[in-house]
């Protein structure tokens, strides 16, 4: 089976494996007991993929004697506050979970981001599993360790950086996917191609039909593409104190302040997808980029189904609400050429 090792460089021996392919949740039950993995087991998940997921993942866990339970919040960006995860943690209290219970995290990026959250402050932190069931979870949340949740001012605005014990990538899960959701993964995984893998961004070209078609030997090229980037960068930086884990970001500044612009009813990786138009735009005009490669990205980005361009554009106030702010200056991400990228503070009241 396709293991991606993640290394912390700071952690050496605190390592976890991710595992990429068709039915690998199969081998969930001996890993968590090889692994000594916790002795009772909190399934977190959100109300639709309980349904879709969730009550098959505990009955292939009971019925392979794991000692398990499913928990589940209202599904949608609106519950991930710190009210769902008290009410998350007492729900847990009540059902004799301890600080040697783990959590298996079972959903999307919301699922993600709260469950991580909740097992690294509940019992004053506790293990937990990665199962992401989205193609944006798989290439984005589910890897790095970083967790949180959302405030008025804006997302992930309260969070932790906690690593899971292993992530497994069950290709199986995206055959369920509606399609704008795994359009809206794919915009990630471009900018992956974008910021750092020319090679990939091209496969993407290429290949966008069979992607789009849920081809597995697809999915699992450009998904082993994805983290294997995100890994290589996260071990060296954990914590985002340099410059290179903050490549990430791309497209983000602009893309958050959308999606809270919209009250988080657009899809985060279309709001990316617009965001990253944007700061093309502005890297075109401070002759950072060159048009051809501008016109290139925003080409694939159509073709994919995704958006890019915006009713309406996101204002210095906007903007300020991003966490990665420093003052009144922002570190922008810039692709100088597909496959190049670097970070650079500019004033926001001068954008």
């Amino acid at each position: 089976m396709p293991k991606i090792k993640v290394k912390i460089a700071s952690r050496p021996r605190d390592k976890y494996p991710v595992f990429i392919k068709e039915g690998c949740i199969n081998s969930l039950p001996d890993f968590l007991k090889e692994n000594n993995i916790g002795k009772k087991y909190a399934i977190l998940t959100d109300s639709k993929t309980k349904k879709i997921h969730g009550e098959s993942l505990l009955k292939f866990l009971k019925k392979n004697k794991i000692d398990a339970e499913l928990i589940s919040f209202d599904q949608g960006e609106k519950s991930k506050t710190l009210k769902t995860v008290a009410q998350l943690a007492e729900e847990m209290i009540k059902k004799h979970f301890d600080r040697n219970s783990a959590i298996i995290i079972l959903g999307g990026g919301v699922v993600g981001d709260l469950g991580g959250f909740l097992a690294s402050v509940f019992m004053r932190g506790i293990s937990y599993i990665q199962i992401p069931t989205t193609l944006l979870a798989i290439v984005d949340s589910a890897i790095g360790g970083k967790t949180g949740v959302d405030l008025e001012g804006g997302k992930n605005l309260i969070g932790t950086t906690c690593q899971p014990k292993a992530v497994f990538v069950d290709i199986n899960y995206l055959k369920t996917l509606p399609q704008n959701q795994i359009i809206n993964g794919l915009c990630e995984v471009i900018k992956y191609g974008i910021i750092k893998d020319k090679g990939l961004f091209k496969y993407i070209e290429k290949n966008l039909e069979k992607i789009l078609n849920k081809d597995a030997k697809a999915l699992e090229h450009i998904i082993e593409k994805s983290i294997k980037i995100k890994v290589k960068i996260i071990e060296k930086d954990e914590r985002e104190t340099n410059d290179e884990r903050i490549l990430f970001n791309y497209g983000h500044t602009f893309g958050h302040a959308l999606e809270k612009m919209s009250n988080y009813t657009l899809l985060h990786g279309f709001a990316i997808s617009i965001g990253i138009v944007m700061i093309n735009c502005l890297a075109v005009e401070k002759k950072i980029m060159k048009e051809k490669d501008a016109e290139r990205i925003k080409t694939l980005l159509k073709r994919a189904g995704l958006p890019t361009t915006s009713m309406k554009k996101p204002g210095t106030k906007d903007i300020l609400s991003d966490k990665k702010r420093s003052g009144d200056y922002m570190n922008f991400v810039f692709a100088k050429k597909i496959g190049k990228a670097f970070s650079q503070k500019e004033k926001i009241t001068n954008l």
